[in-house]
């Protein structure tokens, strides 16, 4: 059966992946409640190599075309000034900053960070975040990192590509693919990581701009298979969002808004899958030990983060 992708349906399925409520009504941590001891006990007999693999893009401090707001990078001491008065020492110091949200830093989305009818999470009021921060729903939900069994379902390699085209959009079909290939299954609690080869093509052919020319990501109706098998953390080298999207007013990043707003799913947007990808290749391990270690940032709707699998 053809589905037709109204704002209409696209609330239906937003409806029916709610998990408002599910761990009580004050419940900051949505879907990390399905990491158990168990569960991490299960990602630490992952590890068979002892290989580790950052996910994380450099943080880049140049503009291009497609990271117009780079970060800030400035020394405060540097070598030709590197004495510290009265201290008797030494040393560099510099100083970093960075707006991390959008199409280019590596980052963890906190469960406040996405409304969908003023409304985060839980259904907490959107008028919780405030001009100093987030009361609710906030990324100090995560102050313990986040640790649990990491699954890599590799979109571009399982068809034989080297990278999907921008505005590609990946379907159940291509995900449940992509688990035959790496002999894998996404089950409760884990970290699915989605690759589509865009570091790969950027290395091919160079930057292009996301919000012009698309990236590829997931399909709207991926959601209801998100919620079925019980992810804990949704993580993409692109923003898991296929863009652009299915057109349908009031849904703009239906990804993010279901994840994120409905499911309480947190989010990994801009990850570097390259290098994990090749590992997972080489040895025939598409499923590890996943680690992420944001910020603890009192209010914050995000962190910059260099999530680490250990294979």
């Amino acid at each position: 059966m053809t589905i037709e992708w109204t704002p209409a349906h696209m609330r239906s399925v937003f409806e029916s992946v709610k998990n408002w409520g599910r761990w009580g009504a004050d419940d900051e941590a949505g879907a990390l409640n399905l990491i158990t001891a168990q569960k991490r006990r299960e990602a630490a007999q992952a590890v068979r190599v002892g290989l580790p693999v950052s996910c994380a893009r450099e943080l880049a401090v140049q503009p291009a075309v497609d990271n117009p707001h780079p970060a800030l990078h400035m020394m405060i001491r540097g070598g030709d000034d590197c004495v510290l008065p009265g201290v008797g020492l030494e040393a560099t110091m510099d100083f970093v900053g960075v707006a991390f949200h959008g199409m280019a830093t590596t980052h963890i989305d906190a469960l406040c960070h996405v409304f969908v009818d003023g409304r985060m999470y839980n259904g907490f009021e959107g008028t919780e975040v405030k001009s100093t921060g987030a009361r609710r729903g906030s990324i100090m939900s995560a102050k313990d990192g986040i640790v649990s069994r990491g699954v890599l379902l590799d979109i571009p390699v399982s068809k034989g590509l080297e990278w999907l085209e921008p505005g590609t959009p990946i379907k159940v079909s291509d995900l449940e693919a992509a688990e035959a290939f790496g002999n894998v299954r996404v089950t409760e609690g884990d970290i699915l990581l989605v690759a589509t080869g865009r570091d790969s093509r950027r290395l091919e052919k160079g930057a292009w701009v996301p919000f012009k020319e698309g990236l590829a990501g997931l399909h709207p109706e991926c959601v209801p298979w998100l919620h079925q098998r019980g992810i804990a953390v949704l993580g993409c080298d692109g923003v898991s969002d296929v863009v652009p999207g299915v057109p349908m007013e009031g849904w703009g990043m239906p990804i993010h808004q279901c994840t994120l707003a409905a499911m309480g799913v947190h989010l990994l947007d801009n990850l570097r899958l390259d290098a994990l990808s090749e590992a997972c290749a080489k040895h025939q391990q598409y499923y590890f030990q996943f680690t992420v270690a944001p910020l603890r940032v009192e209010g914050g709707t995000g962190s910059p983060c260099n999530p680490i699998a250990l294979l």
